[in-house]
């Protein structure tokens, strides 16, 4: 399959415009095309716009509410808890890491749990918000449940991201944003829509043996039935810290569902009897201050201090480079930003369908120039 080239700021305007076809305001539709391209742009494209068609169909079915407005219920010098209304994910999480950072720079810290939401995209966006303001950002989601516990056969819990950026001075901000399991699902996705299949070790059938099969896993998992699904960060069982990343998704679990007031492991769910559902996911977003604890210029040059010694530590034989988290992202992210975005050709179909059935202009870079 050959991939599809186009500029990031014609993806945006596309996306944004899908988005308001589909009843979102303005600005909230940029919320949500802005966190999809963004992903794209950093070569995560497990969480681009491929996942532009499920927003649309999450409002055609009637789960995500694209006129919602949150409403903060609860709230202090530190704290909020939000109810996104069932709306958009994208919209509520800006705002819920807004409050943060907002609160932070008033007492040191913030913390905002949002509650009634829906996939919100991919994490790492609400955290790098932090950096504009010289903060470390946190951010977390659950989502429906796609991960099987250590021992157990089927799914219950769900891939519950982490991220934590912290800024630095000369040095690129270290970002850090990983699924609490093996993999996320957007990459069972890209390697079904590519016809790829996956590596042992990421996924198990309804029988609980691993696959290479992403078709059947994803089948599995999204039918309702939750039969198999995606092993824990550490993989299949105890030898290689399976039960690490259980318990982190757990711990997600706890602050971002449990916390919250949202919906928890299974009842994470779009559909029950047939019939379209509420996911009620949950949210958790936290900044810190670090000049509440030490001059954020001498915390800065202590993080480029940090990257500096891990970049030239000795390595290993036959590498030639040790990375650092978001370094590869960063580069990605200048290398698109220049040549364009590519688009598997999947992902092109349902784009080009949008355009004619929105009727909106849709230009690919011409490869012949």
């Amino acid at each position: 399959m050959t991939a599809k080239l186009i500029h990031h700021q014609d993806l945006l305007v596309f996306s944004q415009q899908v988005m308001m076809k589909m009843g979102a305001s303005e600005e909230d539709a940029f919320c949500v095309a802005d966190n999809l391209v963004k992903s794209n742009l950093r070569g995560i494209d497990s969480h681009g716009v491929g996942r532009l068609k499920r927003y649309v169909e999450g409002i055609r079915t009637g789960y995500m509410l694209p006129k919602a407005k949150p409403v903060v219920e609860k709230e202090s010098p530190v704290i909020a808890n939000i109810n996104a209304m069932n709306g958009l994910g994208q919209p509520v999480g800006v705002l819920g890491m807004k409050t943060a950072i907002e609160k932070a720079r008033n007492t040191g810290v913030g913390i905002v749990t949002v509650f009634g939401s829906n996939h919100y995209g991919f994490a790492g966006y609400y955290a790098m918000m932090a950096l504009e303001q010289d903060l470390i950002g946190i951010s977390m989601t659950n989502s429906e449940p796609l991960v099987v516990p250590t021992f157990s056969k089927n799914a219950l819990i769900g891939t519950n991201p982490i991220a934590f950026a912290s800024p630095t001075k000369t040095e690129k901000p270290w970002v850090m944003d990983l699924a609490t399991s093996v993999v996320p699902s957007g990459k069972l996705e890209v390697h079904d829509r590519l016809g790829k299949d996956i590596p042992p070790g990421w996924a198990t059938d309804e029988d609980g043996k691993s696959t290479d099969n992403p078709s059947q896993v994803l089948t599995n998992l999204y039918r309702g039935l939750g039969e198999g699904g995606i092993f824990p960060l550490g993989g299949e069982g105890e030898l290689h810290g399976g039960h690490k990343g259980y318990g982190l998704a757990t711990m997600v679990e706890i602050l971002c569902g449990v916390m919250s007031g949202s919906n928890i492991l299974r009842d994470v769910a779009f559909t029950e009897d047939g019939k379209a559902k509420h996911p009620r996911v949950g949210h958790f977003f936290m900044a810190l201050d670090p000049s509440f604890f030490i001059d954020i210029e001498l915390y800065k040059t202590r993080m480029d201090d940090m990257i500096n010694r891990m970049k030239n530590a000795e390595k290993a034989d036959g590498q030639s480079r040790i990375f650092v988290h978001g370094e590869k992202e960063f580069e990605e992210h200048d290398r698109r930003s220049k040549n364009g975005i590519p688009i598997d050709e999947r992902t092109a179909e349902s784009l080009v369908g949008f355009s004619d059935e929105f009727s909106i202009d849709l230009q690919f870079i011409d490869s012949s120039q």
